[in-house]
């Protein structure tokens, strides 16, 4: 009893902050052979994952070593992570492997726990997430202040890496403040020191930090881009690229400290500080695109992680070939599934919403009518809580299989499955369950901590369209938006649901909130769309009439598992609905570039 009480007070001291974290080493899947654990969030409109050792081999007293990798634009944490090359996935998955990777760095250092936390910004790229956003380097502080403070382990020290757009995650770092924190020991540019600028003061930072500690490293690998040409035009500007963002770093820090060339054929090596700075950058004699290979290829992040440190050159060889091999996974990650193998953990839909056991569980009658009159934000906040620390119906954890095919731009039939919630989202038990309505910021904070999306008006057809049980809708028109008034609506569905099964999907019972284009003009809205009459025509069109902060008893929130198969290849939901061949599949307004609401509180 003790040991559940522990879990279940660590569940909700860190599930109350909307990310979720998995501690069972014991479940080998697929997707998560080597039983990592896992924690997932969202601040800021960005993706956070952590991946930390198994839970037996995670010692307590050894120190641990964060690692905050920043992706490269296009690429989402799941193919950042990696898996064996297969004819059914995307290219993206095997070309970085930092998963991989991590594991033999977890070999060959075993004295310390190594932690990565990936870091995806919102559109799949970190310039244009700056772009919009004038505070930017300040948002990027915290949040890796709230890594330090989430990653566990004691002893924490942080290595800032990056790849390719990622590096602008970095720079913005450096934007944020006069220095760079004492607990960072290595900076790593992996082909991502294109926005360094001596007018930012970049240099004068680095050196700062550097001469402080003689511990700390600074590394970064880049390639000859000058020449490089892809369907024929120059893959750089004239004054752009790491060959030359390299060197205006070399040429500023030699106004201070003094550089040893060590170049062959391939690589110019410059090193300074008795091995705190290296640059190792490629020749590239044959003008080919090498932007990736210097991670996954040349085990660019391995090497990166070791120089300057008794492993260096231990473990293979930098430039190839891989060193990792038997550490790549053989399906792609899914992140729901890997944080939720725990019985405490809540970022899977379908397993990871966490088991609060029973004799802590509110049933959903008596907790909708305890927060009957409490303000609005703070009745939200107790759902949210409620909801991701697990008090929710068991038969609301399997998700079902909704498929789905469409004519896409290029004239060809693709084919879509995704996995959406049997019924809407409720508190409680199997037996006393309520139907929580909620605002799109808070229903948006719930899918965060979930790794789920809310669907399109497309989506909600498809959903209604494969329901198992359609059931008429049920209008009341006295006090739409008391809690009472939930309660009895809620009553009144049981009663029409009577005798049918627990689990199977359900629809015609409340009007979805959605995602839609038409919250570009109108962010301050709620998207609210069906509530299907048996002839399947639906009582409300498409709408944003209401403010966002407006919700009332027919209002439903069905959440849909972020990840998708296309064509049998696994994606997000955002780059679906991005994509301006594929985006048809769950979209009937075209393109959607702003698929979720903003999930303050």
């Amino acid at each position: 009893m003790h040991r559940l009480s522990r879990i279940i007070a660590l569940a909700v001291m860190l599930l109350a902050r909307t990310s979720s974290w998995s501690a069972e080493a014991d479940s080998r899947r697929a997707d998560n052979p080597f039983g990592e654990q896992v924690a997932v969030w969202r601040l800021h409109e960005a993706r956070i994952v952590i991946n930390a050792p198994p839970a037996e081999r995670f010692g307590q007293a050894r120190p641990t070593r964060i690692v905050l990798y920043a992706l490269p634009n296009g690429n989402t944490i799941e193919q950042t992570i990696g898996c064996r090359a297969n004819p059914q996935q995307d290219w993206h998955f095997d070309i970085q492997h930092i998963g991989a990777q991590t594991r033999l760095l977890r070999e060959i250092q075993p004295d310390i726990n190594i932690v990565v936390a990936y870091l995806e910004a919102e559109g799949l790229s970190w310039p244009a997430w700056r772009q919009k956003r004038a505070a930017s380097p300040g948002l990027i502080r915290e949040m890796v202040e709230q890594v330090i403070a989430r990653a566990p382990g004691r002893d924490k020290r942080l290595t800032l890496a990056a790849h390719s757009g990622g590096g602008s995650f970095i720079w913005a770092y450096l934007d944020g403040g006069d220095a760079i924190q004492e607990m960072i020991e290595r900076i790593v540019l992996l082909d991502a020191n294109y926005s360094y600028s001596d007018e930012s003061h970049h240099g004068e930072k680095l050196l700062a930090w550097l001469k402080a500690d003689r511990s700390r490293v600074l590394v970064v690998i880049a390639y000859d881009d000058r020449d490089v040409m892809l369907n024929g035009r120059p893959v750089v500007s004239a004054t752009g690229g790491t060959y030359r963002a390299s060197h205006r770093m070399i040429d500023r820090f030699a106004r201070d400290v003094t550089f040893e060339s060590t170049d062959d054929q391939t690589w110019q090596r410059r090193s300074a500080m008795n091995g705190q700075v290296r640059f190792l950058i490629h020749r590239n004699p044959h003008r080919k695109i090498l932007h990736t290979a210097l991670v996954g290829e040349m085990n660019g992040f391995v090497h990166a992680r070791t120089l300057n440190t008794p492993h260096e050159n231990t473990w293979g060889t930098f430039g190839g070939p891989r060193a990792y091999e038997k550490w790549i996974q053989s399906a792609p990650v899914d992140l729901a599934q890997a944080s939720g193998a725990t019985s405490h953990a809540s970022a899977a839909p379908s397993q990871a919403l966490a088991a609060t056991a029973p004799s802590q569980r509110m049933g959903g009658g008596e907790f909708m009518r305890s927060i009957a009159d409490w303000p609005l934000e703070q009745r939200e906040a107790a759902i949210v809580r409620e909801v991701v620390r697990g008090n929710v119906p068991n038969f609301l954890r399997s998700f079902v299989t909704i498929r789905a095919q469409a004519v896409a731009a290029d004239g060809k039939e693709h084919r879509i499955e995704f996995k959406v919630m049997p019924d809407y989202l409720s508190v409680g038990s199997d037996d006393d369950f309520a139907r929580v309505p909620l605002t799109p910021s808070a229903a948006q904070r719930i899918a965060d901590a979930l790794d789920c999306s809310l669907p399109t008006r497309k989506m909600v057809d498809a959903i209604y369209a494969a329901a198992e049980v359609k059931l008429d809708p049920r209008p009341m028109t006295d006090r739409r938006q008391a809690i009472e008034t939930f309660i009895q609506h809620n009553a009144i569905i049981e009663g029409q649901r009577a005798g049918k099964r627990a689990g199977a999907l359900v629809a015609g019972i409340k009007k979805d909130l959605v995602i839609s284009n038409r919250l570009n003009d109108k962010p301050d809205r709620v998207a609210i769309y069906g509530w299907h009459r048996l002839d399947g025509t639906p009582i409300q069109p498409l709408s944003t009439v209401h403010d966002s902060r407006y919700v009332d008893y027919s209002h439903g929130v069905r959440l849909v598992k972020r990840q998708v198969l296309v064509d049998e290849k696994p994606m997000m939901i955002e780059q679906v609905l991005r994509d301006p061949n594929l985006c048809a599949l769950l979209s009937d307004e075209g393109v959607i570039d702003q698929p979720r609401y903003p999930s303050r509180p």
